[in-house]
C-alpha cells in the first residue's frame, strides 16, 4: 500500500511527504522532481515548451510506474487527480490523501515562486479560485482530507497516520 499526497499547490505536499516518510520509514517520491529528472527540464520549461497536455502524458506514466511498488509516500502534483484514471489508480494501490488550504494560504505559500506556471498570471488569487473550483469534484474522491492552513507539516503528517489507523 502506497499513501499518495494530493491536493493544490501550497498544500504542503512535498514537505509533508517528507515528515510522513521519517514516521513511517517509507521512501518519500515527489512525482514533480521524477519528471523534472526524466525530461531534464523544469516543470515551468516543461510546460512553455511542450505545453500542459504533455506534462501530464508524462505525469501519468510515472505514476504508472511508481504505483507498481509498495510502502512508498508520494508526493502527486495539484493536476493529477484531472485524470479520472489516475484517480483510479491511486485508490487502487494505495489511500489518496488530500491536502487542503483557504486561498489566502495557499496565496502567501506560493508568492514569488516562478516554478509554479499556472500561477504566472496578471492575478494569481483569481486563477487559484478558478482552479480550485474546477478541481474540487476531484479532490473529494480522496480517502482523507486534512487541511493544512493552521497546522505544521509535523501535524499533518500524524493526523493522516491517525486517522488512517496506521
Amino acid at each position: 500500500m502506497n499513501i499518495y499526497l494530493t491536493g493544490f499547490m501550497g498544500t504542503g505536499k512535498s514537505v509533508v511527504a517528507r515528515q510522513l516518510a521519517q514516521l513511517k520509514q517509507w521512501p518519500p517520491l515527489d512525482l514533480d522532481q521524477l519528471i523534472e529528472q526524466r525530461e531534464g527540464k523544469l516543470i515551468v520549461e516543461i510546460f512553455k515548451e511542450k505545453g500542459e497536455p504533455y506534462f501530464r502524458k508524462i505525469e501519468k506514466q510515472i505514476l504508472k510506474e511508481v504505483a507498481q511498488q509498495k510502502n512508498q509516500i508520494i508526493s502527486c502534483g495539484g493536476g493529477i487527480v484531472l485524470d479520472p484514471e489516475n484517480i483510479a489508480l491511486m485508490k487502487k494501490t494505495g489511500i489518496m490523501v488530500c491536502l487542503t488550504a483557504r486561498i489566502p494560504v495557499i496565496l502567501e505559500r506560493t508568492r514569488g515562486l516562478g516554478h509554479r506556471p499556472l500561477l504566472l498570471v496578471d492575478n494569481p488569487e483569481e486563477k487559484i479560485r478558478q482552479l480550485l473550483q474546477q478541481r474540487q469534484p476531484f479532490y473529494a474522491q480522496a480517502d482523507l482530507s486534512i487541511d493544512t492552513s493552521d497546522i505544521t507539516p509535523y501535524e499533518v503528517a500524524c493526523q493522516i497516520l491517525r486517522k488512517l489507523n496506521l
